[in-house]
């Protein structure tokens, strides 16, 4: 009687561009332990499919098709805390990867890694590791020991909050304070709160400036 197969480890991919999602699912689909059982590219959709499919792992992009990851990330960590998170995503690794390991996520590797880095953090992942690049893991070893950091090498944007730091990229992006609101499920008026914290802490005398800094800050992340 021969043995019965060995049952594949699920995953679901969440990623808003169709050709990353292909990619990342046919380098899963060759593992002979993995398997890919859905794909979303929003977070409504990955949440009823994680909640109907229950998998072991959802790898997750920071920017979705109407939505962002980062939040699908602490929704996950509340409705389904037994589901591991990788984040593979173009978003700068210095400034994102540390709050995504406090919302919740095991791991974050950037898109422009090669595949076999890619598998090698999912494989780290899914056996009770954290996977982070050096610089990151240095970054949140000096913060441990309350060593001083070098500020110069530090984005000025660090100095925000998770959800200002939201809000700054959706302005960045040409965002009407109306759409953020709607994207992030707020009321306008919590934006415009939002949109005064990161003007005082940035130093930015009004709105027309925080509009220049935002996109200046985020062309210079993508272009």
């Amino acid at each position: 009687m021969e043995p019965e197969p060995k049952q594949k480890t699920p995953i679901i991919v969440v990623d808003d561009h169709p050709l990353v999602r292909e990619r990342l699912i046919e380098l899963i689909n060759r593992e002979p332990d993995l398997e890919v059982i859905g794909e979303a590219e929003d977070r409504s959709d990955a949440l009823e499919m994680i909640s109907r499919l229950r998998p072991t792992m959802a790898i997750i992009d920071l920017t979705l098709k109407s939505s962002l990851g980062f939040d699908l990330i602490k929704d996950l960590q509340a409705m389904h805390p037994n589901v591991v998170i990788l984040v593979v995503s173009m978003q700068d690794e210095i400034i994102y990867a540390e709050r995504c390991i406090r919302a919740g996520a095991r791991g974050y590797i950037t898109k422009q890694q090669a595949s076999r880095h890619v598998m090698q953090a999912i494989r780290k992942v899914l056996a009770g590791e954290v996977y982070v690049s050096e610089a990151v893991a240095s970054q949140l070893i000096s913060r441990s020991f309350g060593r001083p950091q070098n500020t110069e090498s530090l984005s000025m944007v660090s100095i925000l909050a998770d959800r200002e730091l939201q809000v700054f990229e959706l302005i960045g992006k040409g965002h009407s304070t109306r759409q953020i609101a709607d994207m992030l499920l707020l009321d306008v008026k919590t934006i415009e709160t939002y949109r005064a914290r990161i003007k005082e802490k940035l130093g930015l005398k009004d709105s027309s400036e925080l509009l220049q800094q935002a996109i200046a800050w985020v062309h210079q992340r993508t272009g």
